[in-house]
């Protein structure tokens, strides 16, 4: 005959047995949920603080320069996203040569030509860093660039872009002219900000400062429409300031192969639309700036009191420009008469 004790303590027994085997699961368990998080940590630990996104077609000629620039920057923290638009001359064999010798610089190649707009648009879609960057295939920078933009960005939250001061040099690299207009807006408010944006000169060297990714997502970005980069940057304006270093950091190209050496409507059409036919999207220029800026205006977290200024001032704009506006409407209806 058993006693109560007993068969109390061969209970207890069976369940401590449980008990122990039921931790025994759980240390197992969690050792296995480690395993599964810890690559995850790892990769987060490797995404770079800089993006630098590097478009190409047919830049055979100055991509090299361009893409040292990167790699003598001071700041080693970053990665290049070279995105070439279907170039047909050595660019491809040139930046898959980098590529293989540094694993920071990764090479997308395009079956067709997508145009500038969209190049652009495809190198900041894959781009990981915190911030960002546009490098033109002609242009190089000095090797402080990114180290001085960035320690600007990291100490002043409130500022979406910062640029340097920009030198243009010719075809061999030599310094022709010094760029003397400011780029930064230090208004508090983004009305001041986007007023005076549209003061700015058309060479948008601000275009190619270091920005804040997360910012630079929330706009429509570079659009298949003529001037796309002066909207840009004006809708950029409207989520922060622009600040300048005072230095000669940046090294804009004009040569005759540059898109901005003698512009014609047929070169505008073959670099945004290639291969399309020319229709009326082209002509519509005032037009589509001024709906783009009342579409950013609509887009941006503003207060009420600014959202309304910025409305009556693009109404003011488009009173302004009211000739253009007539202008454009009287060359389309011509053009589909004809």
């Amino acid at each position: 005959m058993q006693r109560p004790f007993g068969i109390r303590r061969g209970v207890l027994l069976q369940e401590s047995d449980t008990l122990i085997d039921a931790l025994i699961g759980l240390n197992q368990q969690i050792g296995e949920w480690e395993r599964v998080e810890m690559p995850g940590i790892g990769e987060r630990m490797n995404v770079p603080s800089v993006s630098v996104g590097l478009p190409v077609y047919n830049g055979e000629g100055y991509v090299r320069v361009a893409i040292d620039s990167i790699l003598n920057q001071t700041l080693q923290d970053w990665e290049l996203i070279i995105c070439d638009n279907a170039s047909t001359d050595g660019t491809q064999r040139i930046c898959e040569e980098y590529a293989a010798r540094d694993s920071r610089l990764r090479y997308f190649g395009s079956p067709s030509n997508i145009g500038a707009a969209n190049n652009y648009r495809r190198t900041l879609e894959l781009s990981q860093g915190r911030y960002f960057k546009w490098i033109a295939s002609d242009d190089y920078c000095g090797p402080e660039f990114l180290e001085r933009c960035k320690r600007v960005l990291d100490d002043s939250p409130d500022i979406v872009i910062c640029t340097t001061k920009a030198s243009v040099v010719d075809q061999d690299g030599k310094i022709v002219s010094r760029y003397a207009d400011r780029q930064d807006l230090p208004q508090p408010r983004a009305s001041e900000r986007f007023i005076a944006s549209r003061d700015q000169d058309s060479w948008c060297i601000a275009l190619y400062g270091l920005m804040r990714t997360e910012v630079v997502r929330r706009t429509a970005g570079m659009g298949n429409f003529m001037g796309s980069d002066v909207v840009f940057l004006a809708e950029m304006s409207l989520h922060g300031r622009f600040t300048e270093v005072p230095e000669y950091l940046q090294f804009r190209r004009f040569h005759p192969d540059a898109y901005s050496y003698k512009v014609t409507a047929d070169k505008v059409k073959e670099f945004y639309a290639p291969g399309k036919k020319q229709g009326v999207a082209f002509v519509f220029h005032t037009w589509r700036h001024m709906y783009e800026y009342l579409r950013a205006i609509g887009r941006a977290a503003l207060p009420l009191d600014e959202r309304s200024k910025l409305f009556v001032h693009v109404l003011r704009m488009a009173w302004w420009h009211r000739g253009k506006l007539v202008a454009e409407v009287a060359t389309a209806l011509r053009g589909t008469s004809s």
